[in-house]
């Protein structure tokens, strides 16, 4: 008995690593959640000056509803350009939405956090 009693106490005290799969319509609405995002990167930029790339989601630039971001220093981790790279194609990325200028990002840190979708996005 005691045993049952610790292994459902630790079930219920560990914090929960899952992460839910959303639209990125939906990302405004889980700030602070980790989620997995699988949709069209409809454009992408990279500003040399601010060293920061984007990615955008849902629609272009300044309609996306969700910028993919990747900062300098976790840039130099791509052994490609993503903004380049990513172009028109479907990919899956994962971590905690943040709000932006009352915009949902993601910062991505780590190259595995993205993966290219065999699914078709229109």
């Amino acid at each position: 008995m005691k045993k049952l009693l610790l292994i459902a106490f630790l079930a219920l005290s560990l914090p929960s690593f899952s992460q839910k799969k959303i639209s990125s319509a939906e990302a405004a609405n889980h700030v602070g959640d980790s989620v997995l995002i699988c949709e069209k990167v409809y454009g992408g930029r990279f500003l040399e000056a601010a060293e920061i790339t984007f990615l955008n989601m849902g629609a272009q630039y300044p309609y996306q509803l969700f910028a993919v971001v990747i900062k300098g220093e976790d840039r130099a981790k791509f052994a490609f350009k993503p903004e380049a790279e990513f172009q028109d194609k479907t990919i899956c990325v994962s971590g905690k939405v943040q709000l932006h200028r009352g915009k949902p990002q993601l910062i991505v840190v780590d190259p595995k956090q993205i993966t290219v979708s065999n699914q078709v996005v229109p």
